[in-house]
Order: structure tokens, then sequence, then C-alpha cells
């Protein structure tokens, strides 16, 4: 499994790769997109680069205003590479021009509308939601509004960087100072683009706040709570990402296809007992949990609710389940499923026993007498799942944070009714009058809650109070679509489209004494996050429009206990990187490099089909050779499991 080293992260040589005039132009315009087949080149070349060279033509009719743009001066001027052969043994950077230069000016929508012959939706794309950005041309070639989609990557050493637009590309530069005068002017053009506004020192404390200095200044700021790592059994000093089989660490022990009749694997349910689920349209398939990961053909648990109801959050209807959270010892599941028209609330979820496979309550979800939506629900705490006496579970929705009570206002567990569903009990929370636009949230060991927003901002509430947020990290742009929190809340792990962001929750207080953000107001001294990101080769790989999701951390309910690795999914990749290596502050990864630290040393697991979820097992199921629990991936027919070996 895996594939092999890129040679992404490779210097470029010219002794290597340039070759005579006519050879490049041939390699240049039979390039075709890595995302699709790198094992065999097509029978006929593509267009792309044509294309790329029409879209030239007409962008040079755009009157861009002479102080917007950039002269073709020699601090402009750069060696033009292109990435062919993916990650496959013919892989290499070819020169596609010797000496192009590049710009970075502003346009706007109703230009491009002029001479460009693009949908709604994909102007839409392009401008990113604004009607002026600032957009990278280089040479003849390349045209792409600058954004966190370019996958740009630094490499100062080389006087380079890589990025990816409908291909991977290089530009050499001919100077340390031309190299940093372009790094400099790409991230303030990205700011501007993201958030509106001139980058300056002053917008930039006006958007992430006087206290996260570290958001501005990376340089200068305060490390010391990352400082504890080190390398772990990963230590390497090699360049570039660490792929599957490259050290014989990651071994598949099996693949199974899924039971069940449902159309695939929805999503899944890892328990920390005997058992796991793997929830279907129509049931759960229950399996056994082992040492080495996951599998036989156990019980099918077919939905039965009577044929009155629908297992979904619209009452009467006929949905899909997309998310499935055991409770009361492994024995129940919550199964709710959003609304139709692609809407991610429900407005009540089931209650499945899964020993006698009987859906044994529909819950409403309902405040002061309305009912309401909710867009995600979690359990109270990492644990909780393995408390049988269990009865309340979180809620999450746009503008409201609540805990939902199964029993009724006497004590009693309620039960399902003739004609009404029971309604869920709003035992405490809050309903935020606007603004908030929650997207995800889970709590940690102690049952304190993180949440993260559209906006990419990050907030933690303790356990005592869900009306005022302890700490609320500012954003980096893009919407949080997934987080998850270490089980002593000291860490917090955010997902993005294009990448993963890792927060240090830890602060010392004026007393001198260590707490995390949960638990009271960070000050000023807040440590700088760090990136979790690919390679430009690997997200070309990936595909244009697959996007991270679902980034978790190992699975502990013990304190003293660290988590090991982190995982996240993309398109048919899971990218594993392990823990201690990304908090080592020493870390290859992170020389040379500006702005905030990003890690790009990796394991990644390919499979044939999109993959649903990857998670790792619970930490018991960890061999006493092993660094970490088995991980276990599942695609919509197929579940697989792969151990991790001690060896170095």
């Amino acid at each position: 499994m895996g594939a092999s080293q890129s040679r992404e992260g490779l210097d470029l040589s010219d002794s290597d790769y340039e070759s005579d005039s006519d050879t490049q132009n041939d390699v240049v315009d039979d390039y075709y997109d890595a995302a699709d087949d790198v094992t065999s080149k097509p029978s006929s070349s593509t267009k792309t680069l044509e294309n790329i060279g029409n879209i030239d033509t007409k962008l040079q009719k755009l009157k861009i205003k002479q102080s917007q743009t950039l002269e073709k001066r020699p601090d402009t001027a750069v060696k033009l590479y292109l990435h062919v052969g993916g990650n496959t043994a013919q892989a290499k950077w070819v020169v596609a021009e010797k000496l192009a230069y590049y710009s970075i000016s502003k346009t706007n929508r109703k230009e491009l509308e002029e001479v460009e012959e693009l949908g709604e939706s994909e102007l839409d794309e392009l401008c990113g939601g604004s009607d002026e950005f600032w957009m990278l041309r280089v040479g003849s070639k390349v045209r792409g509004r600058v954004s966190s989609d370019l996958q740009l990557k630094m490499f100062a050493d080389q006087r380079r960087v890589d990025f990816v637009e409908r291909g991977v590309w290089a530009l050499k530069f001919f100077s340390d100072e031309s190299y940093r005068k372009f790094v400099g002017l790409f991230s303030d053009c990205l700011f501007e683009n993201v958030y509106g506004l001139r980058a300056s020192e002053e917008s930039k404390v006006k958007v992430y706040g006087k206290d996260f200095m570290g958001w501005v200044k990376p340089e200068v700021a305060d490390d010391t709570m990352w400082e504890d790592a080190d390398d772990g059994v990963w230590k390497s000093g090699e360049k570039g990402g660490l792929r599957g089989d490259e050290r014989g660490d990651l071994l598949e022990e099996f693949e199974e296809v899924a039971g069940g009749d449902g159309g695939g694997i929805q999503s899944l349910a890892l328990g920390a007992l005997d058992n796991s689920f793997l929830v279907s349209g129509t049931g759960v398939q229950v399996v056994k949990n082992f040492s080495h990961g996951i599998h036989g053909k156990g019980v099918y648990v077919k939905f039965d609710n009577g044929g009155k109801r629908g297992i979904g959050g619209s009452i009467g209807s006929n949905i899909t389940p997309k998310k499935a959270l055991l409770m009361r010892g492994e024995t129940n599941m919550l199964l709710m499923s959003p609304m139709k028209d692609g809407k991610p609330h429900a407005t009540g979820l089931n209650q499945l026993d899964i020993e006698t496979g009987r859906v044994v309550t529909e819950w409403k979800f309902e405040k002061d007498g309305c009912d309401i939506s909710m867009r995600d629900i979690t359990n109270d705490s990492k644990g909780s799942q393995l408390d049988h006496s269990e009865s309340t579970f979180l809620g999450l929705d746009d503008n409201r944070l609540c805990q939902w009570d199964m029993r009724d206002r006497a004590g009693m567990v309620q039960t399902i009714a003739d004609a009404n569903s029971p309604v869920l009990h709003w035992n405490q929370g809050h309903q935020f009058s606007r603004g908030t636009n929650f997207q995800c949230f889970a709590s940690t060991g102690d049952g304190s809650i993180v949440v993260g927003s559209l906006d990419g901002k990050i907030r933690l509430y303790s356990n005592r109070s869900m009306r005022q947020a302890k700490t609320a990290f500012p954003g980096l742009g893009s919407p949080i679509t997934h987080v998850d929190v270490t089980y002593d809340g000291k860490w917090v792990l955010g997902t993005t489209d294009t990448y993963l962001i890792l927060i240090c929750t830890l602060f010392t207080d004026k007393d001198g004494k260590t707490k995390t953000g949960f638990g009271g107001r960070m000050g000023n001294k807040i440590p700088a996050p760090r990136l979790l990101k690919l390679t430009p080769v690997d997200s070309h790989m990936a595909g244009k429009n697959n996007k991270f999701h679902g980034g978790q951390f190992s699975w502990v309910t013990e304190g003293g206990k660290q988590e090991r690795h982190l995982v996240a999914t993309v398109g048919k990749f899971s990218v594993v990187w392990n823990f201690q290596q990304v908090k080592n502050s020493a870390h290859h990864c992170y020389q040379n490099q500006q702005g905030l630290k990003s890690c790009y040393c990796y394991k990644i697991v390919p499979k044939d089909e999109s993959i649903i979820e990857s998670r790792f097992m619970h930490d018991k199921f960890a061999l006493t050779d092993s660094p970490e629990a088995p991980l276990v991936v599942a695609t919509p027919m197929k579940v697989s499991s792969f151990s991790m070996s001690g060896k170095r």
C-alpha cells in the first residue's frame, strides 16, 4: 500500500531536468492532469496548456491600471518548472519556460466576464465571492486567484515555491531578494483577498485581535508550550512527505466487503468495547473489534420501526442516517439525518437499541414549545459512550449550543409514544442572537466543548457554561468543517477544505500556573497555531474537488495518556501525521519557512474509491509493540484495517 516517494520536494537541477528546447516543448504540450491516471499516458495529448495559452491571450485584453500591476523587472524574473508523472517512478520536473515573468495584479469579475467563456459557477469559484481580487500570472501558462487553493509551498534554501494551478508548478528565483519579495507580496495579497483589507499590521491586529500576535507575527511568537515534543517513532531527517510503504510501518491487515443492502456505508461508529458498527441506509452491520482491526460478518441489524416512520431528521420520511452516536455502554445508537434539499440540519433523531435491533424511540428537538433543528450531536465527553446510565448528549445548530436530556421531568426515561414523538428536554445551553454560524463541535474528557464556525473561528467553552466562550481563536479565512480535541483539552484540531489547523490551548496565568483555554482567558501570550498540509503534488493527485474532512486525533479515554497521531481524509487518501513530530519546533519542515509553521510530513493510505471516514480505534487495542491502535478506513463498499508496527 502507499505510493512511491514524490519527487516534488527534490532540488530543481538543470542538469537533471533541463533538456533541449524541442524535448521540453513536447513534454509540456503532452502534459495531462495528474489526478486522472498517472500509470499510463493518454493516447492523445490534452489541451490543458493550450487552453491556458488561450486564456493568456484573452487576459492581455484586460485594461489593468498600470499602478496595480508589476512591470517586467529583473526581480520578477523566474524559471518556471512543471511536474509530470504524479507519484510514479517516472515523476520528474521539466522546464516549462527558461525565463518567465510573474505578476500579481488586481482584476475583477466584470473584466473576466468580458474575456472568459465561463459559467456563473466557474466565475464564482474563480472570484471567490469578491468583485475585485489579486491574481497570480506567470509567463504564458499560469493564471490563478491568490488563495489557499494554490497550496503554495516554500523552499527558502532553494529560492523556490511550488503550487497547484491546473497542474503542479515550481518557480525558481534568481536571487534571495526576489524570492523574499515574492513571498511577502503573495502573503499580503492573500490576506487582502481573504479579509478585504490591506495587509498592514493594524489590519492584522484588527482581524486577529491584539491577544493573537502569534497570528500576526508567527516568527516572533512564543513557542514554549510546543517544546515538550520529540520526533517519536517517526524520527527522520528526510525532506518531503513520508508515504505509506516507504518505511514499512503501515501494514494492511485485511479488507472486507461491507454487508447490507442499503447502498453502501454512510458512517462509521467505532466502539471501545467488543463491537464497532457500519451504518448504511437500511441498517447497521455489527463487526468485532480486535487488536489488529475490525472485521467479521457479524449481525446485520435492519432498521425496524413497524413501517410507520422513516429513519431521519424529518419524521415521516425515509432518509439515510448520516450521523451515528453510540451511548449507554454502546448498547444504544442515536441516528440523525439531514433534512431534504441538501440542508445539514435535522428536526429529530431515532434511538436504536442495538441488542434488539429496533428503533425504540423517535425524538423531536423542541424548545419553549417550538420545533427547532440541530446540525450536529456528540457525546457529553470523550468517554461517556461507555457509561450505561448516560441519558444526555450535546447538540449544535447554527446559533445554538445545548445539552439534551432523554429523561422526563420526573427522572424517568421516556418511551416511544403512540401518536406523537416524545420531546427531548433542553437541559442547558444558549441560543445566540445571530452571527455565530456554528458548523461542528467536539468534547473533551471532562465535558468542555470546542466549536468550529463558518468564519474560521474556534471557540472554547468550559464544562460549566455554554453561554460565553472562555477563549475564541480567530479564523484564518477558511470555514472550519470539522473539529476535534484531545482528551486532556490541551490541543485542538480544526479541519478546513485545504489544510488542518492545530492549536495549543495551554497558557500560564498570572500566578504561574499552566491552564487550558477552556478554563480561563488566555491573555496575550497565545502560541501560534501550526498548519498540516499536503504537498502540491499530493494535493493535485487528490483532485481539485476533493477537500479535507474529518480530521481526528487518535482515541484515548484515560487521563495521563496522550494521543499519538492525527488522521484526515481527502478524496481517496487517508492522511496520517505523527503528533509528536508536528509539535516538535525543531522539525525540519519548519526550517526556512515564513508565516505560520506548516508540516508536510505524513503517510498516505490510498484506496480505490472515495473514503467515507478514517479513524483510529481506541487506545486499548494497540499492541505492546505498536505505537498506535489500528487505523480503520471505510469506503462505501469496503472497510479496511491497518496496523502500525513499532519498527524504526
